[in-house]
């Protein structure tokens, strides 16, 4: 998600942060789950490695710009102590925002999961997670700083987290091509998704300047591709994630030292556009060619979109008038969650007091969506984003906006999802989220950062829903190309 490179003010002022490298990294950081039936006599060693600090230097297109520090030891009870510290700096359009995530954890000898503490903290924003495990549930209690909210993940399985020290996967004797697919809890999503590993075999890579022989594992989690490398101890000396991050096995001293800003993120990720994009603002259809990686998996033949072939066709929604209602039987897209809190009284409050004047669905739409544009302050922020807290701190990038449009409407009863995709701006499509309502039986965009209902065709969707769908966005950086083919000027007044 962008703002322009050049400074704006007012109205003018447009800034979309992008949460998918960010759910990506945070993966890469915290998401290594493997399926492990039994330690073997590793386990010893494994534990005794890891009482010394390891450290993972974390790069960005070839600059440093934060680290990885790691520990297990023992604990009490027959338990191993997980110990795990990240600190970034991050250059977002210029601007140097520094993050701080922490996780402590108690696994089993077996390395089950059965408790966690996570903790992230970035300017602007705090939280914490914690969480017990019984079996294939997840007791949990988030706490935004705004709210505490208690509930429970059921998984597939046990899950388990993992370190930089993963002697037990040598342990199990791979082959080549050997594949594993493994459920697992991610705690910053605070959901369930499966992930798939594969042994890829040896590999010689060259790290700082020396050549290591080295057990290569690909990792498939919601399309997103992440390698390690690992020695014959099983630590892991390199890692690479979407996006371009690369975790690289250093000392303290080296890992720890970061020299710079580093490289500005957001421009890496934005997709260039080929052939002559018109005014959006302008438009009721257009079509674009679409060129995705082959193992890409998304449902774009949906609502205000048409798939043939490769070529997408992306029409602008008529807006409905005052007698069309809400859907009925849509619970999902009214429901609480942890980070869209309809049912919180603050939230509802608020609902009402913007929408007491409004009779009819749509102008609820409207009276909620306008006063999102009008009172979030636009800014990068780099966290989690939930309903509550933006409420309270009034600023946020298009992820806050979209949450608190969703449970702001949700509770007005309004059927209303999440949606994530790109949208066109400076000559380039940036990773970007918005919502969708449903009213008289259709799907109806709006876009809370630009004022606009419906959302200009620009807008390409790829998935909708919070977190967990979000990151599959992800998949799709530095591999989606956009090219532009036809478009046609309004017919209608786009305000209805």
């Amino acid at each position: 998600m962008h703002r322009p490179l050049s400074a704006i003010t007012g109205k003018t002022l447009f800034r979309i942060i992008l949460v998918i490298f960010w759910a990506a990294l945070l993966g890469a950081l915290l998401k290594r789950d493997y399926f492990i039936e039994t330690l073997n006599l590793r386990e010893t060693r494994v534990i005794q490695r890891g009482r010394e600090e390891s450290f993972l230097g974390i790069y960005f297109q070839n600059e440093r710009i934060g680290y990885v520090k790691n520990r297990l030891s023992p604990a009490e009870g027959d338990r191993i102590a997980l110990v795990e510290d990240a600190y970034l700096r991050l250059n977002i359009l210029g601007e140097v925002h520094p993050v701080h995530m922490q996780v402590r954890a108690e696994l089993g000898r077996d390395l089950l999961l059965k408790n966690f503490t996570f903790q992230l903290t970035s300017p602007f924003y705090r939280m914490t997670a914690q969480g017990t495990v019984q079996g294939r549930n997840v007791l949990f209690r988030l706490d935004t700083g705004k709210e505490v909210i208690n509930d429970t993940i059921q998984l597939a399985a046990p899950p388990f987290l993992s370190t930089n020290q993963r002697g037990y996967l040598l342990s199990k004797k791979l082959q080549p091509g050997d594949k594993l697919k493994i459920p697992y809890f991610d705690p910053v999503s605070l959901s369930g998704q499966d992930t798939v590993i594969e042994y890829q075999g040896r590999a010689k890579v060259l790290i700082h300047g020396r050549v290591h022989n080295l057990h290569r594992f690909t990792e498939t989690f919601s399309g997103l591709h992440f390698d390690s490398w690992l020695d014959d101890e099983g630590k892991v000396m390199k890692e690479e994630s979407p996006a371009g991050f690369v975790f690289l096995s250093e000392p303290e001293f080296k890992a720890t030292d970061i020299p710079g800003t580093g490289k500005e993120i957001l421009g890496a990720v934005s997709v260039p556009v080929t052939g002559r994009m018109p005014d959006p603002n302008g438009l009721v259809q257009i079509r674009y060619r679409l060129t995705l990686p082959a193992d890409a998996t998304f449902d774009l033949a949906r609502d205000r979109q048409s798939l043939t072939s490769d070529l997408l066709t992306v029409s602008l929604e008529p807006v409905p008038g005052p007698a069309a209602a809400a859907c009925a039987e849509q619970p999902a897209a009214l429901a609480t969650t942890p980070y869209i809190q309809a049912n919180n009284e603050m939230i509802a409050s608020q609902a009402r007091k913007i929408t007491q004047a409004e009779t009819s669905a749509i102008g609820k739409v409207r009276s909620l969506a306008a006063w999102v544009y009008a009172n979030l302050e636009k800014r990068p922020v780099l966290g989690i984003p939930d309903a509550l807290t933006t409420l309270h701190t009034r600023m946020g990038d298009c992820n806050e906006h979209a949450v608190l449009f969703a449970a702001l409407a949700r509770s007005a009863d309004i059927p209303t999802r999440v949606a994530a995709g790109v949208v066109f701006f400076k000559n380039a499509f940036y990773y970007h989220a918005w919502n969708e309502v449903c009213i008289d039986g259709r799907w109806l965009s709006l876009d809370t950062t630009r004022n606009q209902i419906p959302a200009d065709v620009s807008h390409i969707k790829f998935v909708d829903g919070e977190s967990a769908e979000m990151v599959r966005i992800g998949a799709l950086l530095g591999r989606l190309q956009i090219e532009v083919l036809t478009a046609s000027p309004a017919e209608w007044e786009r305000k209805q």
